[in-house]
């Protein structure tokens, strides 16, 4: 795992909805708004793979 400048373990395999920048990556990412990525995170959990899969079902 990367580590963050504060030496915090960082889980690149999670969406922080509450980090605008991780959420604006996602929606740029999956072509989708930032609205669609938080609503999905709320939906789904904070695992990005099932972030991923409930933005693709929609």
């Amino acid at each position: 795992m990367a580590t963050t400048s504060r030496g915090r373990a960082q889980d690149r395999a999670k969406v922080a909805g509450g980090q605008d920048h991780e959420v604006k990556y996602e929606a740029k990412k999956e072509g989708v708004s930032k609205d669609t990525v938080k609503k999905a995170v709320k939906a789904a959990g904070n695992s990005r793979k099932k972030v991923e899969a409930e933005i693709g079902n929609r």
